[in-house]
């Protein structure tokens, strides 16, 4: 399998990343979930993401759809398409999955992967964090990782925006 094969193989569908993860889930891995926008790459969430697969051994992202980011950030936005998206995220060495969903949160997608560990930056607390209750009923975690000050997609938008 080439690369890209391989990179491509790690976007899924909802029941291609159900399936793997339960596969997962009997060989005892721990399975971390976190989504976003993701619409342009940074240094904050690189570190964000990293940290956030350090805490188990599979790390799965779910990734907003166009339509979704549009509902929630404006019709400007994404200033990337879905695919391109997908496509970066799966290029990075920790990240065991990305799954598309075209709602405005990811509630459904957590009640159908059932994470071992929900995580989400620490500009939301706790008990907030979509999904908080699903994995409190399970017993699974929920963290929230602190951001690197300075990065933003918004402040790199407006920075290009300005010059």
């Amino acid at each position: 399998m080439s690369k890209f094969e391989g990179l491509v193989k790690k976007i899924m569908t909802w029941d291609e990343v159900r399936l793997l993860s339960n596969i997962w889930r009997f060989q005892d891995k721990k399975i971390v979930f976190t989504n976003g926008c993701f619409d342009i790459l940074h240094k904050g969430h690189i570190d964000y993401l990293a940290k956030a697969a350090d805490l188990g051994m599979i790390l799965i992202i779910g990734l907003n759809t166009d339509k979704s980011i549009q509902i929630l950030k404006g019709k400007n936005r994404p200033v990337q398409d879905e695919q391109s998206r997908a496509h970066i995220l799966a290029s990075l060495s920790f990240v065991d999955a990305v799954v598309l969903f075209d709602e405005e949160t990811p509630f459904e997608l957590i009640q159908h992967l059932r994470p071992d560990i929900l995580v989400k930056g620490s500009d939301y607390a706790v008990e907030d964090i979509v999904g908080y209750d699903v994995l409190k009923g399970y017993g699974g975690e929920i963290k929230t990782l602190d951001f690197v000050e300075g990065y933003s997609t918004s402040a790199i938008i407006a920075k290009i925006s300005n010059e």
